[in-house]
């Protein structure tokens, strides 16, 4: 029987994942059933969310995330020998290098303009695009007239709110780990104003946002969660619109070392704030539409990407570790 490779999470994280709590195990390729679908995976994706649903399974699980494959062997009459797909969200296993899938579980990879590069399909044209699509433009209601304030704006779904904002007319405001970041948010991707957060820290940010938006903040895109959180609540308009996404900030850490935010509820309530959470799986149903705009903005050079790219599978953990040292602009991909 022919083999795979698996990451497993043999013992749940502390803190930060260590290698030892990772393991690469064989596994036996099973035979397919009518309907299956054999994907040899060429792209693998490692995400923050990641770290937030290891707490919730048990250990042993195989870890999660979206793959492009292609595929090797069909018995699901739609699909042929050398298709290529990238998987759901919500399919368990990712960090493997075959999978056995339904149609269900994947999504055909659309038509990309020449030299766009097929691991996209998990980045700006995959899940954090649409994450970034229809948070910006549904969860927050956004208007041309919306000043919009995005945090981790250099990562995968951070860089596209920002420019879907700019598309759409908004002055845009970014925060971001590195002066190069910086560069790269303001010079490149057309950011009105960004910022180092690790110097502008929560103390000096009510100044900082002062001058950046004297006008105040309609809409946060949040990412991160923490102190720093609480003083943009703080400058935000009336009717002002949050949509939050997710709080990298305290995924490595529990109980008195969780970044908190503190001080914005009396804010929210007399300021009219609507604040709502959501996730991308919200939006399965709509996510081609979404796709396609994507593609056409990538097409037109209005969206542009970069990306964090290690080779080879046994570079999922330093990939994945990545993520929560700052060192990625855009989207972290792992090519076989």
């Amino acid at each position: 029987m022919a083999k795979g490779k698996k990451w497993v999470m043999v013992k749940h994280f502390d803190g930060l994942p260590k290698r030892s709590d990772l393991e690469i195990q064989e596994f036996d390729i099973p035979d397919l059933k009518d309907g299956e679908i054999l994907l040899e995976v060429s792209i693998l994706s490692v995400d923050p969310y990641m770290r937030w649903w290891s707490r919730d399974v048990e250990e042993g699980v195989t870890m999660t995330g979206g793959v492009v494959g292609k595929v090797i062997e069909s018995k699901d009459p739609s699909y042929k020998l050398g298709d290529l797909a990238v998987t759901r969200v919500t399919r368990g296993d990712g960090w493997v290098t075959h999978t056995v899938v339904t149609a269900e579980d994947v999504y055909r990879v659309p038509p990309y303009p020449e030299g766009v590069p097929l691991s996209l399909a998990l980045g700006t044209l995959g899940m954090p695009g649409v994450t970034a699509y229809y948070g910006l433009l549904d969860i927050c209601e956004l208007k041309p007239t919306d000043t919009v304030y995005v945090n981790a704006a250099a990562g995968a779904v951070g860089s596209v709110v920002g420019q879907i904002a700019k598309i759409k007319g908004c002055r845009v405001i970014g925060s971001a780990g590195s002066d190069e970041k910086v560069k790269y948010l303001k010079n490149e991707l057309g950011f009105d104003e960004a910022y180092n957060y690790k110097e502008i820290t929560p103390d000096k940010l009510k100044k900082e946002l002062e001058k950046l938006a004297p006008k105040g903040i309609d809409v946060f895109f949040e990412n991160v969660g923490g102190e720093a959180s609480s003083i943009v609540y703080s400058h935000m308009n009336r009717h002002g619109r949050v949509g939050i996404c997710g709080t990298i900030s305290n995924y490595n850490s529990h109980g008195d070392t969780t970044p908190k935010v503190t001080e914005f509820v009396h804010h929210t309530i007399y300021t009219s704030i609507k604040i709502h959470g959501f996730v991308v799986l919200d939006y399965a149903d709509k996510r081609d539409a979404a796709v396609q705009e994507l593609i056409e903005w990538v097409k037109e050079g209005k969206i542009k990407y970069r990306e964090h790219v290690h080779k080879g599978f046994e570079s999922m953990y330093d990939a994945f570790m990545d993520l929560f040292s700052g060192k990625n602009i855009g989207k972290v991909v792992i090519k076989m």
